[in-house]
């Protein structure tokens, strides 16, 4: 249950980020028509990434770790599960910026 760990990390450290930018994001554009839409768009993001993609990287993560006969602790998981979170948005910032 290596990649569980991990994966919660993950999907919480996801959510820390997610929530407060739907949240501002529905603020801002409440009255917009089509905007408002986009703040569901990132809560969903923000939900369904980390199930799909943090599910398959917490395996692969666990699996690299059980393959060396090493234990993993409950600081480890929680290390590589933001990781995981910081590394998504680090690439969504940059590729936001290479639009510009």
């Amino acid at each position: 249950m290596m990649w569980y760990g991990v994966f919660l990390w993950a999907l919480v450290s996801s959510l820390f980020f997610h929530v407060p930018a739907g949240l501002l994001a529905l603020f801002t554009l409440r009255h917009h028509k089509y905007g408002r839409f986009m703040s569901v768009s990132i809560l969903l993001m923000g939900i369904v990434g980390p199930i799909t993609a943090g599910i398959l990287t917490s395996a692969a993560i666990a699996g690299v770790y059980r393959a060396a006969g090493k234990e993993m602790i409950p600081f480890e998981a929680l290390t590589l599960g933001t990781g995981q979170t910081f590394c998504v948005v680090v690439v969504s910032f940059l590729r936001i910026l290479a639009t510009l």
